[in-house]
């Protein structure tokens, strides 16, 4: 049996507490715009956005409970260009007083975690090019891969050093 034909992430859906709030957010801390608006019974209950350059689209819809519930989880990692680039997210966020971990070597390319939004979802970004490629075929498995590329990381700058 062969593998039904697929076309990327149409988008995500972000379950949040306040509308206003969660969109002035994503549009002021990354840049996306609000482009259809979901309203039921004349109560806006979703928004979908889509983001100027390149990042994918997503909707946030109103639901606090799950919103609370998922709060401090990282449903999805956004991808960036570049080492450049995710370093001038990472100088962007700092110069808006958001707190993150900074831009860190991971398992393949180039991890900035720990950024969250209003309510709690952490927004991970990771680069789309790579430092290193996994192979082609099977399963690579890393173990403990903080700790993994944690060590990768101060061995590359001892190289430099």
């Amino acid at each position: 049996m062969t593998a039904p034909q697929l076309d990327g992430i149409h988008h995500v859906k972000l379950p949040v507490r306040d509308l206003a709030r969660s969109r002035a957010w994503y549009e002021s801390r990354l840049g996306y715009r609000a482009a259809i608006e979901f309203t039921e019974q004349g109560t806006l209950m979703g928004i979908a956005m889509r983001h100027p350059n390149g990042g994918p689209e997503f909707a946030l819809r109103l639901d606090p409970a799950r919103a609370e519930a998922a709060a401090g989880f990282d449903y999805f990692a956004i991808g960036v260009p570049s080492k450049e680039a995710i370093e001038d997210l990472a100088d962007r966020l700092t110069a808006l007083g958001e707190p993150h971990a900074g831009v860190h070597f991971a398992t393949i390319g180039w991890i900035l975690p720990e950024l969250h939004d209003p309510d709690g979802h952490e927004v991970r970004f990771y680069t789309t090019t790579h430092h290193s490629e996994p192979p082609n075929d099977g399963v690579v498995r890393i173990e403990n891969p903080r700790e993994t590329a944690e060590a990768a990381e101060r061995a590359m700058q001892d190289g430099r050093s």
